[in-house]
């Protein structure tokens, strides 16, 4: 189910308490931009991945062993979360189970990468249940979008590890989605440019204006990428996992948001002050927003919430909820050129 099909079909539910430890934990600074970062390992086939399901779950157990073959099928061995197959209505399992399926893969010396089985709602719910400590010690991949957002950034912010918006296991990879995930988690090229789209699609009936990048502002700009599915970002605004937008290249898409729930989110950032802190904006993907006859347009929006800002700006890097799909490594140092509409990567995200 997407995200905001899912939103619409929750019922209020109260939040699991977190343990002293866990609050206590959740209460340390971030690490400073001056400390080293941590490059996990580059992927290599033969390597165990580590399933979890971090958010929701997919509907069938059946639709569990298609991601186990998916990842299978990319050269990896799977080692499955202890409560892979749990199921409390909209969340994959409570709270508590599913931040110590995190946790004890992070912890397990035998498991070399960790990749979300799909997103959908309830990641922030355990972020103070993360043990950010042995995370920190075991750096490893962590891979997945949209509902993942919140735990890719509050992971980098709390411990310096790189973390990577990509694909989640439950997923079809097409040949665009394989090549930008070999570039970037396997074969590591560097410098290299993020998700230019493909070209263009000329089999019948087949669409690709989408495929498109819109310049809203020219310009180049560097800076460590922060950033994934919006609603996700702008729910830690004003928490302990607040990314850090300083001099950042922040990377934004959505699904299923009605162009003004876009512009309602983005005020919101703006009015707290964070469009003005970063040095440059990526929008990738929207897709499947509600319209009416009487709404502004999707560029509309995107263009007018940063007309006033004096960074690169672009739009439709394939990033989001899309079948041909990116990997942006959150943490990782890339430059923007609003002029020919491309982000490239500058480091080596991984070692």
């Amino acid at each position: 189910m997407l995200r905001r099909s899912l939103l619409k079909s929750m019922v209020a539910a109260p939040l699991v308490a977190a343990s002293g430890a866990a609050v206590a934990n959740s209460g340390k600074t971030a690490v400073a931009e001056s400390d080293r970062l941590l490059r996990p390992k580059r992927l290599v086939k033969g390597m165990t991945v580590g399933l979890v399901t971090p958010a929701s779950n997919v509907w069938e157990d059946e639709d569990i062993r298609f991601a186990i073959d998916v990842v299978k099928s990319l050269g990896f061995r799977v080692k499955e979360g202890k409560h892979l197959y749990q199921r409390t209505q909209y969340l994959a399992g409570p709270d508590a189970a599913r931040a110590a399926d995190i946790n004890d893969m992070f912890a397990d010396s035998g498991v070399d990468a960790v990749f979300c089985l799909r997103g959908g709602y309830g990641t922030p719910r355990i972020l103070p249940m993360l043990d950010f400590d042995t995370i920190r010690r075991n750096p490893k991949v962590l891979l997945g979008y949209s509902d993942i957002t919140a735990l890719l950034n509050a992971i980098f912010l709390r411990t310096g590890l790189i973390t990577f918006h990509g694909p989640i296991a439950a997923q079809n990879f097409t040949d665009y989605t394989l090549r930008e995930f070999t570039k970037v988690l396997v074969d590591v090229e560097n410098p290299t440019l993020l998700g230019a789209p493909p070209p263009f699609e000329t089999a019948p009936g087949r669409v690709e204006k989408e495929n498109r990048i819109t310049r809203f502002r020219g310009g180049r700009a560097r800076g460590r990428l922060v950033g994934g599915n919006l609603s996700l970002i702008c729910s830690l605004l004003g928490t302990p996992f607040e990314p850090d937008f300083r001099d950042k290249i922040l990377f934004l898409e959505d699904v299923g948001e009605a162009p003004y729930r876009v512009d309602r989110m983005l005020t919101q950032l703006w009015l707290a002050g964070k469009l003005d802190q970063v040095a440059g904006i990526v929008f990738g993907k929207f897709t499947e927003a509600e319209t009416s006859g009487n709404s502004f347009s999707m560029e509309h929006v995107l263009r007018e919430r940063c007309a006033a800002l004096s960074v690169p700006v672009v739009r439709g890097l394939m990033i989001g909820h899309v079948e041909d799909q990116t990997v942006v490594p959150v943490g990782a140092m890339a430059e923007l050129d609003g002029d020919s509409g491309t982000l490239r990567l500058l480091e080596a995200p991984l070692r």
